[in-house]
């Protein structure tokens, strides 16, 4: 979903309305599993960089 939403495979933006229709769920509930999945990568993230000042 991710990938689709922000053209990360080198292709167009989806809309949130594009992949609801592709995937035959309501558009909030895109939403709310793209806010989801972008937290996940969020704290990751931060978790991985917290982890590399700690080592340093």
């Amino acid at each position: 979903m991710i990938i689709g939403r922000f053209g990360l495979d080198m292709k167009e933006e989806k809309t949130q309305r594009e992949i609801a229709k592709e995937l035959g769920i309501s558009r909030s509930y895109v939403s709310r599993i793209e806010k989801r999945a972008l937290m996940k990568m969020f704290h990751e993230f931060y978790r991985e960089e917290k982890e590399k000042r700690q080592s340093s």
